[in-house]
This record gives C-alpha cells, sequence and structure tokens, in this order.
C-alpha cells in the first residue's frame, strides 16, 4: 500500500536536554520504514554525526509533506506559526506535561506513528488568527497565532482601559487587566484559567475574555470566527499585545490591534480513535464515567 506521506519533517524543542534520546528514537523509526527524512538544524544539533537532510524552520515545509514535533505544547503552537505559509499538517509527540496539542506519548511513538504512517488517522483543522498592530493608521506589527492573543496590562503597570469593536460595531468600553482573543484551541489555555469557555475545535467561534474586569458585569462572549475584532488602547502605562506568549509588541495610547482569522488553518493529525473529551477527562481530570 502507498504510503501517505513520504517525505516527513522532524522538529524537537531544541533548547531541551531531554531531546537527544526521543529524537534520535524517532528519525531511526521513520528512516527504517523508508520515508526520507528532514531535520529542524537547531535539534539536530543534538544528534550525533549523522547524514540526514537539515533545514531552518521556517524552510523545513518547502521539502516534506508531514511534520512530526517533539516536545509540548509550546513547542507546537511556534512550529505550526512558522509553518502556517506551507499548510503541512503536524503530528505531536508529547515530550512535555499537559500535552493538550501533542498527544502521544513518547512511550507509545513507534506503534502510533506506524498506524498513522499506514493512513490510520484523523485529523482536525484548528483556526489561526491573523493579528496586526495598527499605529497611526499604520501597519507596525503583524504575526500569527494559534492559541490566542491578549492584550494586558504590563508587568508594573494598573488596569489599562481599551474600546472592542466587531466588525466595525462598538461591543463595549472596558477598565480591566486585559482582554483575550482565543480561538477553540486556546479556549483550553489562558482563557480558560479566567474564566472562558471551552470551545469544541470543530466550532468556528472566537472567544472574547475579560482579564480580571473592573465591572463584574463584563463576561466572556462567544463570537462567529469570521468577525474582525479590533482592541483601541484608551490609555495604560506598560500596556503590550502578546500572541500565544512567544512574541509581543509594546501598546501606546490610540493603538489599535485588529485580529481575524487567517485564511487558512493548522491541521493537527491524530491516532485513529482519537477522543477529545476523554482527552479533556485526562487533562481536567474530570470525573470518569461509573
Amino acid at each position: 500500500m502507498a504510503k501517505p506521506f513520504k517525505s516527513i519533517g522532524v522538529i524537537g524543542k531544541y533548547d531541551s536536554p531531554n531531546l537527544s534520546r526521543p529524537l534520535a528514537q524517532v528519525i531511526g523509526f521513520l528512516v527504517r520504514l523508508g520515508h526520507r527524512v528532514v531535520v529542524d538544524n537547531q535539534a539536530a544539533i543534538q544528534l550525533e554525526p549523522h547524514t540526514l537532510k537539515t533545514a531552518p524552520l521556517d524552510e523545513i515545509g518547502k521539502h516534506v509533506d508531514l511534520v512530526v514535533v517533539l516536545g509540548g505544547d509550546g513547542t507546537l503552537l511556534s512550529v505550526a506559526r512558522t509553518l502556517a505559509p506551507h499548510n503541512i499538517p503536524l503530528i505531536g509527540v508529547n515530550l512535555g506535561r499537559l500535552g493538550f496539542l501533542t498527544d502521544i506519548p513518547i512511550g507509545e511513538v513507534e506503534a502510533t506513528l506506524k498506524t498513522m504512517l499506514d493512513g490510520s488517522y484523523t485529523y482536525d483543522d484548528r483556526t489561526l488568527l491573523d493579528a496586526t498592530v495598527m499605529r497611526r493608521r499604520k501597519k507596525v506589527f503583524s504575526t500569527l497565532a494559534l492559541n490566542d492573543v491578549v492584550v494586558s496590562r504590563g508587568a508594573m503597570g494598573s488596569m489599562i482601559e481599551f474600546e472592542v469593536y466587531v466588525d466595525g460595531q462598538f461591543a463595549y468600553n472596558l477598565r480591566s487587566d486585559g482582554l483575550i482573543i482565543a480561538t477553540p484551541t486556546g479556549s483550553t489555555a489562558y482563557s480558560l484559567s479566567s474564566g472562558g469557555p471551552i470551545l469544541h475545535p470543530s466550532l468556528p467561534a472566537i472567544g472574547l475574555v475579560p482579564i480580571s474586569p473592573h465591572t463584574l458585569s463584563n463576561r466572556p462572549i462567544v463570537i462567529p470566527s469570521k468577525s474582525l475584532v479590533e482592541v483601541v488602547l484608551i490609555r495604560g502605562a506598560n500596556a503590550r499585545v502578546n500572541f500565544d506568549v512567544q512574541s509581543h509588541f509594546d501598546l501606546e495610547p490610540d493603538d489599535k490591534v485588529a485580529v481575524k482569522t487567517h485564511e487558512a488553518p493548522i491541521r493537527l493529525l491524530h491516532p485513529h480513535g482519537y477522543d477529545y473529551y476523554a482527552m479533556l477527562r485526562e487533562k481536567l481530570h474530570w470525573s470518569a464515567k461509573l
């Protein structure tokens, strides 16, 4: 049977002291299965001398039709944002703690990967956010986010004040520690700890979740994913906007943060039989069925 993926990229959390053994294990296994392997050049530093093809993270998508990510959810978030222009599906192997996105335990990686690479897998497409910061009507920063875009006070600042618009319509004025604009993927991250709802990954929706609002009547709201959300900073020293807690930009009064859904989602592959609700039960310690 023809394999659905011939060339496979392998990317790891290159600054992890525990990467070298699982990295070598996964690469060796893929090579034995007959796949062409391309390794992220930062992760490849942890390998013994080798003859594998390597490529920078931002270029590896040009050479492969699937990427296996070894690390935690933060590693997968970073890889997803970087590889978004290449429209490459991702498989996450969990070397971290929670593992909402990296759902294959390293102890089961060979058996699970073999089954998936033989064509037995499920997938879901995850919404990406496209965010832009406007200052005096000029674009000064832009990037992507898979989890969330967060407008917040700085470490030394007090509450900030901002206005929120949805599709050009004024929604509300808010004084708070900030606002989380979350995808369904990000609904189990910072948004959840701030009282936001869990959104199933298949929902075409975005959550707007205030962080410690001054007025308790300001509650989370879920809006269609096709919406354009604009946050205009009114006042707030040291305010900033961050993206998946991996990049940030310092804001000034009257700056506008515009957020919309990116044109292409990120595709995550899961083992056949993957159960989203079972994952939630495990990670959030919900009660199991008696």
